[in-house]
């Protein structure tokens, strides 16, 4: 989502309720050299916290660390 000319971009309304992160107004930073600057919307709960819990039980479950793997 990256339209100068109309002023789209992502926003938090766009993000809400959804698993992507959205992303727009990719310019060149012109602070530092070979970077680039960039806006990115998600929804925080879905994408941070959720998914996160998610992940980290997985890795327990891989690790053996919650004795699943004896049942």
């Amino acid at each position: 989502m990256d339209d100068i000319e109309n002023d789209i971009y992502p926003t938090p309304l766009d993000s809400a309720g959804q698993d992507d992160v959205f992303v727009g107004r990719i310019r060149k930073d012109i602070a530092i050299d070979n970077s680039i600057s960039l806006w990115l919307s998600c929804d925080n709960l879905r994408k941070g916290a959720s998914l996160n819990a998610i992940q980290i039980l997985e890795e327990l479950i891989k690790r053996d660390r919650m004795g699943l793997n004896e049942l």
